[in-house]
């Protein structure tokens, strides 16, 4: 090492110059001349970082991670790397406190989860809306990055579509024309906890039906015959009341038998007929309350495979809904309807736009009541047209942010406490403040730190905290992206969408147990439960577990312990037709521990699964004898020993113990020197060794779902003080999340400069 490091010495003198770690294994490479990755180190103090944080931030990350200096070169021992971290660390951290960035937030659009979560919360109407806009632009790994919610012509119209829809159900438009709509099995868990309980091939599904009218249902059931589908066997027709309702279809388990004659013994004549096959019960259901029972004969086991609403026919009424209750706060007079019409936009538009109104914002509303109501139209036809104009308005589909008068470009302030609502809002629920978080916001009182706690409490416990665990948890973990897997069914014929369902059943309500019952994050890794029916515990190989509902169950393999042993993991970092050791190797890098290898280069050679005479060989082989290859070697030294650890699961997470015949190889060996052995022994190592990382990577992923922007360098200081604080709480969710909230990013901007 002496020897190295006076050769480096000779060829660049800085190095006699500059004292330290710095100088002695990172400026050899990172200087003037060379620009290795384009980084620079001559001439900047690790004591002094103020100038260059940015850059220190980057050496902070790749020396604390083991990545620097590379491996084959001089590397200073285990002591010397932690007092090192330790010193720039805090020189960041006072750098950072003495001039502290916020950063300035964009106007941020209303992405489709939010658009959809605003008008069920604004309106009392979930019909989700915002599933029919374009997919949003992710970034960061999340898809509520303000700037990347652009506005296009395309979207202003399907917006403007959008809101006329949404204003005639909320209201109930006595001129909407009958229409249907399908719904379907294929993709859905077949057993859901709103079917019955001890049916089979079920399927429920939340319809909003617009007026008190009659609507016909019809249940087609998958494989059904011609003579089946023109018989109309499975349809039926009947008045239901507006409003939200939860149609369901299944078969009981306990079908009636059809009897069958017994056969005449000693006489002979033509073939006998095929007995008649069973009659299956089929329920349709209402709410839970039985419509109508249906006997189906078939010589299969019947499943359904779409239930079609239709309507609505002879509308009796508008009803009285949820949303119609929420909108109308008062009956209009006969001969002055005005003041109520009012009253009812003020309502909306503050509650739309999350600020208290006036009558700049609440006359032009006004304008659109009053030329409906004139045109021919009722009362309640007025109020939809200016519901309408609500939902059109930047202000309820952007979310805005002025600076206070008088604030000088680029200076520092904290945000109003209007602003901090929807903050805390959109951050935990995907959606507008409710009446609580307004109110308490319009008087002022969340800048109390106490206030805010309990609030942020209250609204975890809140059923629409579902939303972060669904957007947050779903993106970070690419839950998104289960559905788009696609294993091979030759070689993987136990995987279907029951699985497929179950694996993300599994993983969100484990997520929600982290959440709400306030685990530690290091639970994340480390729990020894999962939540799982009959068909996911059989696959795990888990006994005494019945039925088709989930419930919570106690993990005894070590193994299966934490994200790493959940098949929504395992598939979706899998290719369809076998493993891949680089997939979920980077995975870990990128989402667990917070250092991303770089991209490959274009002409990366592919990994060749069989030998030269066409025979398959092991992933482990295949793999060593891709590093070969000096380009491909730097990067896959730390994703392949970790990808390597979880071999023994199969592209779809089934536990294995060969791979093409050859028993699994499940060790691993890191550039530093660290081994470590299967699923097990990897959850140890991030666990001891990497315990830090983790925690940073978690703090980071959530500071970025909850402010909507990338975080920047200038922000490390703020994530790793988020981690300290909820590091005295054993780093529990609530510790993590309240920390986030009461941080400088979540409640501070930067003043605009222009």
């Amino acid at each position: 090492m002496r020897l190295v490091a006076a050769i480096f010495a000779l060829a660049f003198p800085i190095l006699a110059q500059q004292p330290g770690l710095v100088a002695k294994y990172c400026v050899g490479c990172h200087n003037q001349k060379l620009k290795t990755a384009g980084l620079v180190l001559e001439g900047l103090d690790a004591d002094n970082p103020g100038r260059g944080a940015g850059i220190w931030e980057r050496v902070l990350r790749q020396v604390s991670a083991g990545q620097m200096p590379p491996a084959g070169l001089p590397r200073p021992d285990a002591a010397t790397v932690a007092e090192f971290c330790k010193r720039l660390e805090a020189a960041l951290d006072r750098a950072a406190a003495s001039t502290p960035n916020p950063g300035a937030p964009m106007p941020h659009r209303l992405n489709r989860t939010e658009y959809s979560n605003a008008v069920r919360d604004l309106l009392g109407v979930d019909t989700k809306p915002g599933e029919k806009f374009p997919v949003d632009e992710s970034g960061s790994g999340f898809d509520n990055m303000a700037d990347l919610l652009s506005m296009s012509p395309a979207l202003v119209e399907r917006y403007l579509s959008a809101a006329r829809g949404i204003a005639r159900l909320a209201v109930g438009d006595l001129a909407v024309k009958p229409g249907e709509e399908t719904f379907s099995a294929q993709g859905r868990t077949p057993q859901s906890e709103e079917v019955p309980f001890g049916s089979r091939g079920g399927l429920a599904v939340e319809h909003y039906f617009p007026l008190d009218a009659e609507y016909e249902f019809q249940i087609q059931l998958a494989g059904a015959s011609e003579e089946n589908r023109a018989r109309g066997a499975y349809k039926l027709r009947l008045p239901v009341k507006a409003g939200s309702h939860l149609i369901s279809a299944a078969f009981l388990r306990e079908s009636a038998k059809a009897e069958i004659s017994a056969p005449v013994v000693g006489r002979r004549g033509p073939a006998a007929e095929p007995a008649p096959a069973p009659a299956a019960e089929m329920d349709l259901r209402l709410d839970g309350e039985r419509l109508k029972r249906f006997l189906v004969t078939q010589r299969t086991t019947p499943e359904i495979a779409t239930v079609t609403i239709a309507g609505p026919f002879q509308p009796t009424g508008r009803g009285d809904t949820p949303s119609r209750r929420k909108i109308f706060l008062c009956k209009p007079v006969a001969k002055d309807e005005e003041p109520c019409a009012r009253t009812i936009v003020a309502n909306l538009a503050r509650r739309a736009f999350r600020r208290p109104v006036t009558d700049a914002d609440i006359n032009p509303l006004m304008a659109f009541y009053n030329k409906r109501r004139r045109a021919d139209g009722d009362f309640d036809q007025g109020i939809q047209a200016a519901l309408e104009a609500v939902l059109v308005s930047p202000d309820f589909l952007f979310r805005f942010e002025p600076d206070p008068p008088g604030a000088a470009p680029g200076s520092v302030y904290r945000t109003g406490d209007l602003e901090l609502a929807s903050r805390l809002s959109f951050f935990l629920w995907s959606s507008v403040p409710d009446d609580e978080l307004l109110k308490l916001a319009e008087a002022g009182q969340l800048r109390d730190p106490a206030v805010r706690k309990a609030q942020v409490r209250r609204m975890m416990l809140d059923p629409k905290s579902d939303a972060l665990i669904r957007n947050f948890g779903g993106q970070w973990l690419f839950l998104r992206t289960l559905d788009g897997a696609k294993p091979d069914a030759d070689i993987f014929s136990n995987f279907d969408e029951p699985l497929r369902g179950a694996f993300r059943t599994e993983t969100e309500l484990f997520l929600a147990s982290i959440f709400r019952e306030n685990h530690s994050v290091l639970a994340l890794l480390d729990a020894d439960y999962t939540f799982v029916n009959q068909r996911l515990a059989r696959f795990y190989g888990m006994p005494g577990i019945y039925g088709a509902h989930f419930r919570k169950a106690r993990v005894t393999d070590a193994n299966r312990r934490g994200l790493l042993g959940q098949g929504s993991v395992l598939t979706v970092t899998s290719y369809p037709n076998r493993t891949s050791v680089v997939q979920r190797g980077k995975w870990i890098l990128e989402n667990l521990l917070g250092t991303p290898p770089p991209p490959p280069p274009a002409d990366v050679p592919e990994v060749k699964t069989k030998s030269h005479d066409g025979k398959p060989v092991s992933l482990r082989a295949a793999m060593e004898e891709h590093r070969k290859n000096p380009v491909c070697a730097s990067c896959h030294g730390r994703m392949d020993p970790i990808g390597f650890a979880l071999e023994n699961f199969n592209a779809v997470g089934e536990w294995r113990s060969e791979d093409a015949g050859v028993p699994i190889d499940n060790k691993g060996t890191l550039p530093d020197g660290t081994e470590f052995q299967g699923p097990a022994g990897l959850r140890k190592l991030l666990l001891e060794k990497h315990r830090d990382e983790f925690v940073l990577t978690v703090t980071e992923k959530l500071l970025t779902y909850a402010l909507g922007r990338g975080v920047e360098l200038y922000d490390k200081p703020t994530v790793r003080a988020i981690a300290r604080q909820a590091a005295r709480d054993d780093y529990r969710m609530s510790a993590l999340v309240e920390a986030i909230v009461e941080s400088a990013p979540f409640q501070m901007r930067r003043a605009s400069t222009k």
